[in-house]
């Protein structure tokens, strides 16, 4: 049984499971309101450096994390203005991120550091701390649960409550599924979408944030390895909702944390290491098929047409 479960395996599965709910819930809300977001990963990728940079220059790591937040936020407005305002397919535009991202993080590394491979150390998010220690059953899972993760926890509730309960949320919603309804009923369309693409990309930027100063204290070379992505999975196996996405992102954290502990097995490495991405592909090829997300995403919208 503890090859399965043990309290190892559930902090390790939080802590890969927080960048992807978060990054998931950045998907979501662009989705939500009818723009594809394949460039989470390399949003995730600048929020992560961006952290790293200021955190160490500043010596705060929470000033690392709002630059993150930030630099999410533009990215968000540059893929709202190709896919809203330019009307370009949005896929193109994601990819278009992903490759800016890689390259433009290698090269900043190289101008700030001279290192092309990783950041000096730089000051980390704590952890709740041994006060939680007392707690039973959970305690020894919150003392070392980085307050980020707490955050990301709130986030993904805030969310549930704003979608669904909240007449703006409603709006977002609808957006997403016919815009051409919603702009009939007087909704600002246009302002809808650019405010989720960017809120959605923000959270993103939290993510990646969360790999170099939650996660570790470093930034590495295309240290999200594919995380991004990862994310977007989770999203569609959680059905486009906070909760889903969380419990998708559960899964897959359990599946990278199990692939851990199998590292010290009798199997081929390549094999271990290919593990959450093969799981991932599993899901998506059973699930994709009943999945059913908003009905404009992906599509372009052309204000004044019904």
């Amino acid at each position: 049984m503890s090859l399965l479960i043990s309290a190892s395996i559930i902090q390790i599965t939080l802590l890969i499971a927080t960048p992807l709910f978060i990054g998931a819930l950045g998907g979501l809300f662009c989705e939500r309101v009818g723009v594809v977001n394949v460039g989470l990963d390399g949003i995730m990728l600048a929020g992560a450096f961006t952290a790293a940079v200021v955190s160490y220059y500043s010596q705060s790591a929470l000033l690392g994390v709002l630059a993150a937040v930030l630099a999410g936020a533009l990215l968000g407005v540059l893929h709202a203005f190709i896919c809203v305002g330019l009307k370009t397919d949005h896929v193109v535009s994601g990819v278009a991120i992903n490759i800016l991202a890689s390259s433009t993080t290698v090269f900043l590394l190289q101008l700030f550091f001279g290192n092309k491979g990783q950041s000096p150390s730089c000051p980390k998010i704590g952890v709740l701390g041994t006060g939680m220690a007392h707690i039973p059953l959970l305690g020894p899972l919150l003392q070392n649960m980085s307050y980020l993760t707490l955050a990301g926890l709130v986030l993904v509730i805030i969310s549930h409550l704003f979608l669904y309960h909240t007449k703006m949320g409603l709006r977002l919603r609808a957006v997403g599924e016919n815009p051409y309804a919603a702009q009939s009923l007087g909704v600002p369309v246009v302002k809808y979408m650019y405010g989720g693409v960017i809120l959605g990309c923000a959270l993103a930027g939290l993510a990646g944030a969360f790999l170099s100063v939650g996660m570790l204290n470093v930034f590495t070379k295309n240290m999200t390895a594919g995380r991004g992505f990862i994310a977007l999975a989770a999203m569609i196996f959680g059905r486009w909702t906070p909760f889903g996405s969380l419990l998708a992102s559960l899964f897959f954290g359990y599946v990278m944390a199990w692939q851990i502990n199998a590292q010290g097995w009798q199997v081929p490495a390549q094999l271990v290491e290919a593990i959450p991405y093969l799981a991932t592909l599993l899901v998506l090829a059973f699930v994709s098929r009943r999945a059913r997300g908003p009905a404009h995403t992906g599509k372009i919208y052309i204000a004044g047409r019904h």
